[in-house]
Parts: C-alpha cells; sequence; structure tokens
C-alpha cells in the first residue's frame, strides 16, 4: 500500500511539472526614436502603414502609457538592462558616444545576467549605446559620459580587442554598432572585436533631401548605413533558426535586438524610398515595421510563437529630425496628441509604443492602461521564470506580468520618474504630472535657458486626464499636489530605489534633492 501511494504521488507530480509551462523565450525588439504615433494600430489617424506591428499588437497586447525612463538614447538602454532609473548612474545628463567607456556598474545585475544565471543562452544584436571599453591610442583619450570629439574619433586602436561590452553584462554573444548610426566607428563588431577595420573616413546624410550629415569618422571601407538594418535583422533571424531546436529542447533564448532604425541617419534602402508617399523617414519607420515582421515570422514558421514572450518598443519619442512640419502638413503627427518630441521632459518624448505578444499567454487583442516604465522588463522576466532578485538589482522595477494576463486590479505602480535630455526631472502619479523645470528640458519650445522660459513659473503641474498636451499648468492651483510629489521624489532619490525594500546607498549627486526642494517653494512667476 505505502509503494503504491509513492507511486501515485510520484506520478501525480510527474504530471504537474509536465502540464507546468516551460520558460518562455524573450525577445525584445527597441527600436530607435519611433514615436507613440507612428504605429498605426496606436495612432488610427496617422498615416505610416505597420501592418506587422498591427498585427502583433493584434495577436497580443498593446499598452497605452508605458514610458521610457529618458527621453534620449542611453540613459533609457541602462535602465532597461538593469532595472534601475538612468540618473542614478553616473550619467546625468545627455547620451554617451560610440567609444565612450562602460556605462553599467561593474557588479550590477543585469536581465541578460538574470537569464543567464537561470539556464538562458543570452544575445544582444544591434545597437549598444551604452559603452566599452576600447583600448586608447597611447597619451590620447575619449570622452567618458558625451560623445567624443572630432578631435578624439582616431584615439581608440581598433585592432585590439574591446573589453567591457556586451559580453561582460550577461550576452553570450554580441553583433552590431558600438552606438547610434550617426556615431563613429562606422563599423560592426562582434563579440570584442570589430569584424573589419575602420581604415577609411566617411559620413552619411541624416536624411536624403535634407541638409545635414553625420558625424565624420572612422569607417569599415564597405560600411553603409542603409545596409545595417537588413543586416541585423538578418543576424537576428539566423540567431532565432540556431536557437530553436535547444529551445525546443529545454534551454529558452532571450534576444535583445535594439535597432538602430528610424533614428539618423534616415537611410530607407531603394526598395523602401517612397514607400510611404510622405518623406524619407516615414519609409524607413515602414522598412522597421518590414523587419520585425521577418523575425515575427520566423519565430512562428518555427514553431515558437506560443513559448516566446515578444515585446516591440522604442527608447524615445520620435527625434525633430524625421521633420515633423512636413509631417504634418500631410496628417501625420509621430508625437499623437503628446507635447514635444525626443529629449524634452513632455510626454513626446519618453511616451512610448509598447507592443507584446505571448501567444497562449496573453488574450489577443487586448489593450492596457497601466503607467508603467521601461525599466519593469527585469522585475517582469525574474517573476516569469520564478526568479528573485537581490537587494541591490532591479530597484526601480516594477512586474508587469499581472497585466499581461488580466490579474491587474489596481495601479501596478506608485509613479514614474521621467528624465530629459538636460537632467531635467518629472514625477508622475495617476493623472497628476509634476516638471520640475520651466521649460522643455529638451529640444522644443520653450527650450532651456530661452528669454521665454525665464518668464514661467519654476514648476509645471498638469492634469493629464484633461489635458494631454500639457497646455494649462496647474501649479498655483494645487500647490498641496506639487509639494506631495514633490516628497516622493525626494524619496526615491534617498533611498536609492522606488519599490519596496531596504534603501539603497544612494550614488546620486544630493543636489538633485535640493534641486527638487527648491523647485517646489518656486511655484509663481517672477
Amino acid at each position: 500500500m505505502k509503494a503504491l501511494l509513492s507511486a501515485l504521488t510520484f506520478a501525480f507530480f510527474t504530471a504537474v511539472a509536465s502540464a507546468a509551462p516551460a520558460k518562455p523565450n524573450f525577445i525584445y525588439v527597441l527600436c530607435d526614436d519611433l514615436g507613440y504615433g507612428d504605429v498605426k494600430c496606436l495612432n488610427p489617424q496617422g498615416k505610416i502603414a505597420t501592418p506587422n506591428l498591427d498585427k502583433l499588437a493584434a495577436g497580443g497586447m498593446y499598452f497605452t502609457d508605458v514610458h521610457s525612463s529618458s527621453s534620449v538614447c542611453s540613459p533609457t538602454r541602462y535602465g532597461i538592462m538593469t532595472g534601475r532609473y538612468n540618473w542614478r548612474s553616473k550619467l546625468q545628463s545627455g547620451v554617451l558616444g560610440g567609444l565612450s567607456p562602460r556605462l553599467i556598474e561593474p557588479g550590477r545585475l543585469t536581465v541578460a545576467q538574470l537569464l543567464k544565471n537561470h539556464g538562458y543562452h543570452t544575445a544582444a544584436i544591434g545597437k549598444w549605446h551604452l559603452g566599452m571599453d576600447w583600448v586608447k591610442q597611447a597619451g590620447k583619450d575619449v570622452a567618458e559620459l558625451n560623445i567624443e570629439s572630432p578631435a578624439q574619433v582616431n584615439n581608440v586602436d581598433f585592432t585590439q580587442p574591446i573589453k567591457n561590452g556586451p559580453n561582460a553584462v550577461g550576452f553570450d554573444y554580441y553583433f552590431g554598432i558600438s552606438a547610434s548610426l550617426d556615431m563613429v566607428p562606422y563599423t560592426f563588431i562582434e563579440n570584442d572585436r570589430v569584424t573589419k577595420l575602420p581604415t577609411a573616413e566617411k559620413k552619411f546624410p541624416m536624411m536624403s533631401g535634407k541638409a545635414g550629415f553625420t558625424r565624420f569618422g572612422p569607417a569599415a571601407p564597405d560600411f553603409e548605413a542603409e545596409d545595417v538594418l537588413p543586416t541585423l535583422t538578418a543576424k537576428a533571424v539566423d540567431y532565432v533558426k540556431s536557437r530553436a531546436a535547444d529551445a525546443k529542447a529545454g534551454q529558452p533564448f532571450f534576444l535583445y535586438l535594439p535597432l538602430p532604425s528610424p533614428h539618423t541617419p534616415i537611410a530607407p534602402t531603394k526598395e523602401w524610398q517612397g514607400k510611404s508617399g510622405l518623406n524619407p523617414y516615414a519609409d524607413f519607420v515602414m522598412q522597421t515595421d518590414h523587419c520585425i515582421g521577418q523575425l515575427l515570422a520566423e519565430v512562428d514558421r518555427l514553431g515558437l510563437g506560443e513559448n516566446t514572450l515578444f515585446i516591440v518598443t522604442s527608447d524615445n519619442g520620435c527625434s525633430p529630425q524625421a521633420d515633423f512640419p512636413a509631417l504634418l502638413a500631410k496628417g501625420h503627427n509621430p508625437s499623437h496628441t503628446f507635447r514635444g518630441h525626443k529629449a524634452d521632459i513632455f510626454d513626446g518624448g519618453h511616451h512610448i509604443p509598447f507592443l507584446v505578444r505571448w501567444t497562449g499567454r496573453i488574450k489577443p487583442g487586448t489593450k492596457s492602461d497601466q503607467l508603467l516604465c521601461l525599466t519593469d522588463f527585469m522585475a517582469t522576466v525574474a517573476e516569469i521564470i520564478g526568479a528573485k532578485t537581490p537587494a541591490n538589482a532591479a530597484e526601480d522595477s516594477v512586474s508587469f506580468l499581472p497585466a499581461l494576463t488580466g490579474q491587474d486590479k489596481a495601479p501596478l505602480r506608485e509613479a514614474v520618474v521621467h528624465h530629459s535630455i538636460n537632467g531635467s526631472f518629472a514625477i508622475r502619479q495617476a493623472n497628476w504630472k509634476l516638471e520640475l523645470c520651466r521649460d522643455s528640458g529638451g529640444w522644443s519650445d520653450p527650450r532651456p535657458g530661452a528669454p521665454k522660459a525665464a518668464e514661467l513659473p519654476a514648476v509645471q503641474l498638469y492634469d493629464l486626464d484633461k489635458d494631454i498636451g500639457e497646455q494649462t499648468n496647474l501649479q498655483d492651483k494645487h500647490p498641496d499636489i506639487v509639494t506631495r510629489l514633490t516628497k516622493l521624489l525626494e524619496k526615491y532619490v534617498t533611498d536609492g530605489r522606488s519599490t519596496p525594500g531596504e534603501p539603497q546607498q544612494n550614488a546620486v549627486p544630493v543636489q538633485i534633492v535640493k534641486n527638487a526642494k527648491t523647485a517646489a517653494g518656486k511655484g509663481k512667476k517672477k
């Protein structure tokens, strides 16, 4: 009898284990400067066709209120990789260059390392833009926390292996470019070496038909801007093919695919030029959509769709390099109904597309209005695979798994902190958004330091439920909300985290706290 009971017990647990879903593959596609309004399913009035993104959303879920942690490139990528707000790093404003050293701190857990620790094969294919340690020429230097100067672009020995790149933060394989496609060096990198020495010097048009070129500097002789997106797409498709058998046999994979498009240089291939009927930027968006569709189709062809969580999003809002006046004249607004664009503290700078498909787990054709941040990927991954993050990791990451499965009955986040290119802060809680600056914090009007900005109140408070376009500043009517949100931001800074847990040692300059307090007391016109 005892033996029979033991056998039945074993059979029961074996059946339960076999019925439990396997750990899913993760594919995270990060577009570069893609606006919320550029995705047709999010903006039906938009004029750009995005059939593959629309198909992805129809097969899963689209989110209406997701934000990048910064309104520019490098900081957002830091947040995605670490689950930590970008302003907790050394980079307090601006972006890195293509020759900048590693930004992610030694010993800091990344989402790639977390997954690798739990049996995943991990790959990053695309634009890194988080720094890597190049071997510098004797007596030469490069900028650490901003883009290298023209005098510094040849200060690196490109024949030497690179240290502390993607392979040092949890990725088994890397192929791509070191930073934005308008930054040197213009050559591909595979793991820790350039694939071809940049023995030539090149620059590329920022957008055909418009003035301006990318930075001039070292390039592989056959490197051309328009080849980069197709090359990275092919590499991503090949990677999924190479991992399919192992994924089905029990070793899942994580593919991080940070695309270089539709960022400048806006370089659609000949096949896509003129397709949109709008301008080259819109053509480039269409090509980006097509490339994502190729990867999605391969996932499905290989029978991986039902065990792959597939995310598409953007690192910030659309850049003015897209030529907003030309697009608006034809009825298309990349920022949708939001004020501003890339670099700004206004929502156009950081309110971004976020589409997720997980066949069999996410109900097709659903949407979520949860307020989320791209830092939330790490906590979500951890919950899905049943991992715990240590106290000193993912300090600003909240799992959105309940939203994916329809189990969210209340807001998942207490608040989200926003950050602009010049280091300005905003904090959003429910319908209220407090901006601790009197200007855009970025590139749109009123620009920081402009005479017009000097005449405005020191802080801005908007009720986004009634004023999604951030037109009516209510700071003088609700001083209590200004004070409450400022104190919440101050707490997040001093605690070293915005999620429950033990306060962490604060590496952020205390000046942030002082600035927040000062701004809260200056909510009146001069």
